[in-house]
């Protein structure tokens, strides 16, 4: 082999090969050697087998996994592209060699493998594909459609839609393409940050990978070849974002149990048989677990009544059931309700890995237009660049053609209107003029989708693009930092209107917060003091008897539990609950009366960032919690650091990396993650990064092998 490693100063792998397999191989061992842990923390995770080594905190995710069948729908889909695409299936699979071959340096080098006793394993071809599925089965957040049926069912048909919102659950970006009659350069910039829940290591890995076909920077996701999310060629960049898109739907199930200890599902058609086995899920210092493992016609069952039958009405009843389905049989003896889970990579084979090759090939934004043609999951919108002029705005991905109440609600698996038509739905696209922006609001794709994030960060990125038109890389951090809270206006319309019957401290909190600049800098006093009233008005609201319902806990595995907890919903939806919902008016004034006066009696809140302090998660937590800083920010800035405000100001949610890739001069480009380019604790390059992330610096992006030090050995 000719493979050559060098790093930049910040530790960042650049490699060169003689051809892409070989430097498929090269990525996957040299991501073995500075990600070991994290790269067997995320096998696992993908194959079910976490509590094996973590304990029985991780019951509850491998029950998912392997009842969401994820471990044998990547077999599927890599036997599908070893048909279909073997190029592609071999340059996988040469990165899997390439992770085996550096796992055991990488494991000498990791302490949590001692600590928890764990064993680098083998990588099978197909467990990059699992990761990927793992990485992103809750991407789309399908669970928000259990919190719209118990919302349907406990507080009405009427306010399903209430809390819509991109909640705590859901993954966003911002991201934005500027023409190059807006620069200085002449040239485009494509720029952003995916918002992701933080991990340590980080969730991107920066990386350089060249060979004759070609030479990209990009960020990388450990375990998975290539550079699927944001990279820069040299005469191409692209970047996604969260199209916030509804593609995965639940199906209401009727079970029953055979004599032969089978499963029958009823499906349009009447009742069929059912794929079932058992498994057994190993668990560090308890007792095993075996789980049933259950798939109907319609696709695999992620919540069973206890796995046996149960009547509808009993503790099996989990999909709301009502009188109209007595024609269903489900009153027969021995019925139960499940839901089941319908996924695209489950249903059609394909998970889209034919177009990371592509996308390294790529030259200009048609090919990359081209690549994309065959992305399947998630969706996004994608946005390119070329040296040329050429422009790209589009959404990539596969949403299934089905009626609308699919993506509403649970749907009875027994009525063919829900099916999925043979072909999936035609892809937006818009033209860039000027500048273009994507934050995950409805736009783009909005008939593709239900829910999306409010407008503000979109709309305020736009608006700060319009100021200038000398746009430089440089000056494109100012974007990244900005720490407006346009989400804080109703509420400090609500503060204004609560003149009357204040205490005096409760009158001096009011009129602090009517002079503030609304920036959630985190050296900031009054951005802690509106922090503080948020929180206490949403606790209040929470509370409100017009909520009791949706206090008693949901009948849904506890996984799912971001998505279904009360507090977090009202806190993400509080600018609608503010003006609209089943709350009086006259009671949100007096709540907002209430939280002033509370926070009036109070001690004076801390500035915002002695609170609001970063929280990644860790498979090992660390227990000194004290390192970790505070952050500027707020879910609806631009500087995106998500809290659930009225439970805990600790953000574990923010920029899992930031970018802005320069088509006039790549050298000018930069990047940046949280931590560091290695995930070793101790390594110079561990968590080098985090000073440069917390002031809203970019590292630059080295290019010249002249400039870079050459690993040896």
């Amino acid at each position: 082999m000719s493979i050559e490693v060098y790093r930049d100063a910040w530790g960042v792998p650049h490699l060169r090969a003689t051809d892409p397999e070989e430097l498929a191989f090269a990525q996957g061992r040299v991501t073995a050697r500075d990600r070991a842990w994290q790269l067997e923390v995320e096998r696992h995770r993908a194959q079910g087998t976490t509590a094996a080594f973590l304990g029985a905190a991780e019951l509850g995710w491998d029950t998912f996994v392997r009842q969401a069948r994820l471990a044998d729908t990547a077999r599927r889909c890599l036997e599908r592209l070893e048909t279909s695409d073997a190029p592609t299936a071999a340059w996988v699979r040469a990165y899997v060699d390439g992770v085996n071959d550096g796992l055991a340096d990488g494991a000498s080098r990791a302490p949590e493998f001692a600590e928890t006793g764990l064993a680098p394993g083998r990588w099978e071809p197909w467990t990059p594909l699992a990761v990927w599925l793992s990485t992103h089965i809750l991407f789309a957040g399908f669970p928000t459609k259990l919190w719209r049926e118990q919302v349907a069912r406990r507080l009405g048909e009427e306010w399903t839609q209430l809390f819509a919102t991109d909640g705590p659950g859901t993954a966003g970006s911002n991201g934005w393409v500027v023409s190059g009659e807006r620069t200085a350069s002449g040239a485009a910039l494509v720029a952003g940050d995916p918002h992701r829940f933080i991990e340590a290591p980080g969730v991107y890995q920066q990386i350089r990978l060249a060979c004759p076909a070609y030479d990209v920077v990009g960020l990388a996701v450990p375990g998975i070849p290539g550079l699927a999310h944001f990279g820069h060629t040299g005469s191409v960049a692209w970047a996604i974002t969260n199209a916030m898109a509804d593609y995965q739907d639940l199906y209401r199930e009727r079970l029953r149990r055979l004599p032969d200890g089978g499963v029958e599902a009823l499906g349009p058609e009447g009742w069929a048989p059912a794929a079932a086995h058992t498994e057994t899920i190993e668990v560090a210092g308890g007792e095993p677990v075996v789980i049933e493992v259950v798939e109907t016609d319609r696709g695999p069952v992620i919540i069973d009544g206890d796995g046996g039958p149960q009547a509808p009405g009993t503790g099996g009843d989990l999909s709301g059931s009502d009188a109209s389905d007595s024609d269903t049989g489900s009153s027969d003896a021995g019925v139960w309700e499940a839901v089941s889970l319908r996924y695209p990579p489950r249903v059609t084979g394909e998970l889209g890995f034919g177009v990371l090759p592509a996308l390294l090939r790529a030259r200009t934004v048609g090919d990359v237009d081209a690549a994309v043609d065959g992305w399947v999951e998630p969706v996004n919108v994608l946005q390119a660049a070329d040296t040329r002029g050429g422009l790209l705005h589009r959404v990539a991905g596969h949403v299934p053609v089905r009626d609308r109440a699919n993506s509403l609600r649970l749907v009875p698996a027994w009525d063919r209107t829900h099916a999925w038509a043979p072909e999936p739905a035609p892809l937006p696209r818009a033209e860039v003029r000027g500048h273009a922006v994507m934050a995950n609001a409805r736009g783009l794709a909005a008939p593709l989708g239900v829910e999306f994030a409010p407008t503000h960060r979109a709309a305020r990125i736009g608006e700060l693009l319009d100021a200038s038109a000398d746009w430089t890389p440089e000056s494109t951090t100012a974007v990244h930092t900005d720490t407006d809270n346009p989400s804080a206006a109703r509420l400090l319309t609500a503060v204004e209107r609560a003149a009357d019957g204040l205490s005096p401290a409760a009158s001096a909190v009011r009129e602090r917060l009517l002079g503030w600049d609304r920036r959630m800098d985190a050296e900031s006093a009054d951005a802690g003091l509106y922090a503080a009233v948020r929180g206490a008005v949403v606790r209040r609201l929470a509370g409100h008897e017009a909520f009791a319902a949706l206090r008693e806990p949901a009948p849904y595995p506890e996984l799912f539990r971001p998505w279904l907890a009360l507090g977090p919903r009202v806190a993400f939806a509080l600018e609608t609950l503010l003006t609209s919902g089943p709350v009086p008016a006259g009671d949100v004034d007096r709540i907002v009366r209430e939280a002033l006066d509370e926070v009036g009696a109070g001690e004076p809140p801390a500035a915002w960032g002695v609170t609001h302090r970063l929280a990644p998660w860790q498979a090992l937590p660390d227990a000194d919690d004290a390192q970790w800083p505070g952050l500027a920010g707020d879910h609806d800035c631009v500087l995106s650091t998500s809290s659930v405000p009225g439970w805990t100001d600790r953000s574990a949610r923010a920029s899992a990396a930031r970018y802005v890739w320069d088509l006039a001069d790549r050298e000018r480009s930069g990047w940046i993650v949280p931590f560091g380019a290695s995930g070793v604790p101790g390594d110079p390059h561990h968590r080098d990064q985090l000073p440069l992330w917390l002031r809203g610096e970019l590292a630059p992006v080295t290019t010249d092998w002249q400039n870079l030090t050459k690993e040896q050995g």
